[in-house]
């Protein structure tokens, strides 16, 4: 038996699969869960394939440290989806964070990511400075205070079904209403391999660049997603990722990480080529 992820007509990547663990329709999206000799329990959401057990890492750490290294005072934090909880796990290892809101639109995600995958969900359980609020995230940003918030990451699935809300002007410019004078914006930016990924990144950018002051991009490899080729932006009203980088301070930390450090932080910005006028392009 094997799981596959069709990418576009003619390109489809499968994993074996040892067990279907579990299988459930949601209220808003198909969930189910998986087991893989090499990748270990995974699981996935409309067929997509969200999160593995060996290489979560690789996401979650870029995802998280980056905005951290550039502002390590960061207190307040806006977690829009994430309901794996591999995000929230990274984020809460900085003892200076005071409070993260996780905003997840489906709470199935979390219960069953606490049951099969307590890898990246068990710190939804324990930490007293994270509130989960089980709600659509566009509507969440639309009732937030201004400037309420130093960071949001934006975990989203791709623009469609529940996380189609996440890549409009609309939540773009809430986002930067609620965010402090030095705030950061973080979304997951898609790929620039495939004509539909490409697109959603492309379109996602150019809202962006429109929104905020500072609109970069970055890279990381993900073996498990389309093309292996990953992007994150970086959105900020005051800080440049690369000029502002605070590799001492981030280092003195000794946060132990398998995936980032400081010097792949300044390369994870340097783009190849087509990737850069994609993103100069109009969508």
């Amino acid at each position: 038996m094997w799981f596959t992820e069709h990418y576009q007509n003619d390109i489809k990547f499968s994993i074996e699969v040892q067990e279907h663990i579990y299988s459930e329709k949601s209220n808003y999206q198909q969930i189910d869960f998986y087991k893989n000799k090499t990748f270990g329990t995974f699981f996935t959401l409309d067929g997509f394939m969200m999160v593995t057990q060996k290489d979560e890492f690789i996401y979650h750490d870029m995802i998280s440290h980056v905005p951290m290294a550039v502002n390590p005072n960061i207190k307040n934090v806006l977690i829009i989806g994430g309901g794996d909880g591999g995000t929230a796990r990274e984020i809460l290892r900085y003892k200076s964070i005071s409070s993260v809101d996780m905003v997840e639109i489906d709470e199935r995600v979390v219960r069953l990511c606490q049951k099969f995958l307590p890898q990246t969900a068990s710190s939804l359980d324990d930490d007293f400075r994270l509130k989960i609020y089980f709600e659509d995230g566009l509507k969440f940003v639309q009732n937030s205070s201004s400037e309420q918030y130093d960071l949001i990451l934006v975990d989203s699935t791709d623009p469609i079904g529940p996380g189609e809300g996440l890549f409009t002007y609309e939540f773009y410019n809430n986002c930067n209403r609620i965010l402090t004078k030095e705030g950061i914006l973080i979304n997951q930016h898609e790929s620039p391999y495939y004509e539909q990924d490409a697109y959603e990144m492309k379109r996602s950018h150019s809202k962006i660049k429109k929104t905020f002051p500072i609109a970069k991009v970055y890279q990381f490899h993900m073996p498990t997603y389309a093309s292996g080729h990953w992007l994150f932006g970086f959105a900020s009203k005051k800080y440049d990722p690369i000029k502002d980088l605070k590799s001492n301070l981030w280092n003195n930390l000794n946060l132990q990480t398998k995936y980032y450090n400081t010097d792949l932080h300044i390369g994870a910005f340097m783009l190849p080529t087509y990737v850069k006028q994609q993103l100069e392009s109009n969508y």
